[in-house]
């Protein structure tokens, strides 16, 4: 199991996401968030993907961001799919687990 917690900045809609996986070929995601767009996710698509489907998706594309593109308020910037796809990733060995982030310099 690998588990992630995004922190998508000043909302403070705190998701936690964890990703399991037998065998690599299928995962099963559940996500635990504050905010109603992230947390209905799974109920709207499902909790089982394939983790190609999902981590190669082009940008922007896959079940993930389409139901983002239909039910997420006006905010391209939420962080949380791609906090998504690099939990599926990791937990599939499609890449390894390292920290990423977004830092404001003045």
């Amino acid at each position: 199991m690998t588990k992630v917690i995004i922190d998508p900045g000043v909302c403070g809609m705190i998701a936690t996401v964890t990703a399991h996986s037998e065998d690599g070929d299928e995962v099963t995601i559940t996500i635990d968030s504050p905010c109603k767009s992230v947390s209905g996710i799974i109920s709207a698509v499902g909790d089982t993907f394939d983790p190609y489907e999902i981590c190669f998706a082009k940008p922007g594309s896959g079940a993930l961001y389409e139901f983002a593109c239909d039910n997420f308020p006006a905010h391209g910037g939420c962080p949380v799919i791609a906090g998504i796809v690099k939990c599926v990733e990791a937990e599939c060995g499609l890449a390894l687990k390292k920290n990423a982030s977004i830092t404001f310099v003045d």
